[in-house]
């Protein structure tokens, strides 16, 4: 049913519109972008000599979405060719292809009778099957749906699209009074395999579950920081990292903007007049008056926070909400908060902080116990059961743990017995649970996690989502066939392996190593094919440098060699397995990272994968056959002697390492030459692994065949020369230093296949050599030395 969502139309060009038909063009889908036709011209139309009848004019609105669309940052669209699948139009003019949706997609302002009248324009020109839905973050779908003709209301619902869409994991679907089940089974599916979202089906209640929250969470952080005197620092610093959050309140704040963020909050304090978040109601001399003066956050530049530039450099001043002026922030200097550096546990640092008796403690707990509360009253108001709300804040805000995982992180009885003890209520739901001895509100079986069911009352086998596979269930399945503190070997059923890193942000070293190695002996044996991925966020972030500056600074020259060795041979090992291995890599793929999965005869990547030989940052070149692999690729489908020069091919290898060239998605690593023109993609992210299990599954039913090691096509002695000449230019015109010239000139002798004749043939092994010969000498050097300690301490490369 997925497939029967062909072509779309999105009815809005603002940013979400905008960037909703941005996605659709991600995943093939082409849309029309449609807008309302301006009322006047714009000076520049004017001088141009343009009417409002000018079809330039007509679409401005629409255009300026695309055009926006594609400079956002981060990027809205895979690749810039993706908005070739985007037509632009108006309102007025061009609802005659609105017969063409298969979805209609409408994203205008929050305002309940501007929907209303743009649904009765174009229900004349929808087709008798097409799905029409509001891109709405809180207004009543009931409502919505009451201005529609009864045919139409089965096939309406609320589309509930988070900020960017591309990126922004949750999807809420809404259905209304009369929306049919079999129209929520489509979309759900939809959403999630085509266009990759954790879709959850939500009520029908204000601001639906992740922005109801959401709202109170952030009426709570203002109405503390403002009732005790915090400032807006000190309260970013307890609701980040430090609890486990990707970003902080005001933070997220700025960057989905206060003018959003304002709509829902007077949404909720509208809508709910008996809610607990009346208590925490906006201070209208704040942000509403930020608001009016147009400081809106990231998008205008200041909002809780303002670039300045200083005699020091640029630099975020917060806002002083007594007087709305911006100063500089002051550094939150708390014993919990420098406690919370050496642990990496989220539930350990929530517990540290939040009974924490010092000032950051305080704040931690007056913020969280309330919004632990707020969460527990709400169930089944604004969903049925805990765990789509725990989804909700995880997928929408990007929570490491919801508000119920954080429940039983604190523990139940002791933040019950605290709020008690401060004379506060404890949510019946809490209570609930305690008087049937039940201490949390997850919990895990020999076979699979529970979560407690309200209805029920008792713990409930959370159900699974089709076509995924989770690592965390088949471990408690006992299905780990082999394991170190860096990697692990899984069971997946079916004869297929998986070899899942999971070391701090899966860094390689001696352990990841040595289970590859032992990955390639045990599937050359057991099993039918290898998987290499996880369920981390990112597959790999490359080498550990922590332990390589290490080795460097004690002038352990034959550990180095024997290590990069190692990776080469475990990496190679991969490649000429006789089984098929399939690399899932999702996320961050950089440095060794990105070689393991070149070594992969096949790869599967997830849609947002960052691919990147990204050495040359730190000093260095790759040197787990990365060149060779990049080579070898380069060559494929050249035909065998026939003189052919090969110094374009291998020019462009050299840029994408030479600059350290990142894909920005799986569209433009195929681009970049890391992925093959037929390496699958995954945008669903949770059915990566079981789509890569699939692959090998049939690869191994066609009977595969591994390939053999054999002789690569160099560019010889004169390739090298024009490269030499090339940096020489570059360095003269001070486009890079001499340091970068000459690591470029290393990088050229391997590309080049070193001394030989042009247009030789040389051995893998001969490359890797190379490779490793260059990375050795690197390491010798002093500027080398340096590019790696300031990356490891300031996380950014260094230009010296």
């Amino acid at each position: 049913m997925e497939q029967r969502i062909r072509k779309a139309a999105v009815l809005g060009a603002g940013l979400m519109g905008s960037q909703i038909a941005a996605h659709l063009a991600n995943v093939g889908i082409p849309s029309t972008l449609l807008d309302i036709v301006p009322g006047a011209l714009t000076q520049q139309e004017e001088q141009r000599g343009l009417t409002l009848e000018s079809p330039a004019v007509r679409n401005r609105l629409a255009e300026q979405g695309l055009r926006a669309a594609l400079k956002a940052r981060p990027a809205a669209f895979y690749t810039p060719e993706a908005a070739g699948l985007v037509t632009i139009g108006n309102f007025e003019g061009d609802l005659s292809r609105l017969p063409e949706a298969d979805w209609v997609v409408e994203a205008v302002t929050e305002r309940l009778d501007i929907k209303q009248q743009l649904y009765q324009r174009i229900t004349p020109y929808l087709n008798d099957t097409a799905v029409l839905s509001s891109n709405t973050s809180g207004l009543s779908i009931t409502t919505l749906s009451e201005s529609l003709p009864q045919h139409l209301q089965t096939r309406f619902l609320g589309t509930h699209f988070f900020n960017p869409p591309r990126y922004a994991k949750l999807l809420e679907l809404i259905p209304g009074p009369q929306t049919k089940p079999e129209v929520m089974q489509m979309m759900t599916g939809f959403g999630r395999h085509r266009l990759g979202k954790g879709v959850l089906r939500a009520k029908d209640t204000p601001n639906f579950i992740a922005n109801r929250l959401g709202a109170y969470d952030l009426l709570r952080c203002l109405h503390v920081m403002q009732t005790e005197g915090y400032r807006v620092s000190e309260v970013d610093a307890v609701t980040g990292a430090a609890i486990g959050r990707a970003a902080s309140a005001f933070r997220t704040a700025d960057l989905v903007g206060l003018d959003a963020l304002l709509h829902v909050v007077r949404n909720s304090l509208n809508a709910l007049p008996n809610d607990a978040i009346q208590d925490v109601a906006l201070n209208p001399a704040f942000v509403p008056a930020m608001v009016e003066r147009g400081w809106l956050g990231n998008k205008t530049g200041q909002g809780f926070y303002k670039r300045v530039q200083t005699e020091a450099g640029r630099a975020f001043y917060e806002i002083d909400p007594e007087t709305l002026e911006y100063r500089p922030p002051e550094r939150f200097r708390t014993p919990s908060l420098q406690q919370l550096r050496q642990i990496e546990d989220v539930s350990k640092r929530l517990k540290t902080l939040v009974f924490a008796e010092d000032r950051a403690g305080q704040l931690a707990w007056q913020l969280l116990s309330a919004s632990l509360c707020y969460a527990a009253n709400l169930v089944p108001e604004i969903a049925d059961d805990i765990v789509s709300i725990d989804q909700a804040m995880k997928w929408g805000f990007r929570w490491e743990l919801g508000p119920f995982e954080t429940w039983d992180a604190l523990g139940l009885e002791r933040v019950a017995k605290r709020l008690e003890s401060e004379g506060r209520q404890v949510p019946p739901l809490v209570e609930q649970m305690l008087q049937a001895e039940h201490p949390a509100f997850y919990h895990q079986d020999d076979q699979q996690r529970l979560y407690f069911d309200l209805a029920q009352a008792k713990h409930m086998a959370i159900a699974p989502i089709p076509r995924t596979l989770q690592l965390t269930a088949l471990k408690a399945r006992e299905q780990v066939i082999r394991s170190n503190a860096s990697a692990s070997l899984i069971d997946l059923g079916d004869g297929v392996a998986c070899l899942e890193f999971h070391s701090k942000l899966n860094a390689i070293g001696g352990d990841t190593v040595a289970m590859m190695q032992a990955a390639v002996e045990e599937v050359e044996r057991n099993f039918a094919g290898l998987v290499i991925g996880n369920e981390a966020e990112n597959f790999s972030a490359g080498a550990n440098l922590a332990l390589i500056l290490l080795e460097i600074q004690n002038e352990e020259w034959d550990v180095i060699d024997q290590v990069v060795s190692a990776f080469q041979k475990a990496n190679q090992a991969l490649r000429h397995m006789s089984k098929p291995v399939v690399a899932a890599p999702a996320g961050m793929a950089l440095a060794g990272g990105c070689e393991i999965c070149l070594a992969a005869d096949h790869i599967h990547a997830a849609a947002e994968t960052y691919m990147g030989l990204v050495e040359v940052g730190v000093g260095l070149i790759p040197a787990g056959g990365g060149c060779l692999a990049l080579l070898q690729r380069g060559c494929e489908g050249l035909p065998d002697k026939v003189a052919i020069d090969l110094f374009p091919l291998v020019q462009r290898i050299f840029e994408t390492i030479g600059l350290a060239k990142v894909s920005t998605s799986a569209a433009e690593a195929r681009q970049l030459g890391f992925l093959r023109a037929n390496d699958p993609v995954t945008v669903y992210r949770d059915a990566l692994l079981y789509n890569a299990k699939q692959s090998v599954l049939d690869l191994a039913a066609q009977d595969y065949t591994p390939p053999l090691p054999g002789m690569v096509r160099v560019a010889g002695r004169s390739g090298y020369g024009n490269f030499l000449a090339g940096l020489y230019n570059m360095e003269m015109a001070r486009q890079i230093s001499a340091y970068d010239r000459h690591i470029g000139r290393k990088l050229a002798y391997v590309l080049t296949g070193g001394d030989v004749p042009d247009g030789s043939q040389v051995s893998e092994q001969h490359l890797l050599d190379l490779e490793r010969e260059a990375f050795l000498s690197l390491c010798g050097e002093v500027k080398t030395q340096e590019r790696i300690l300031h990356m490891l301490q300031n996380n950014k490369p260094l230009r010296n």
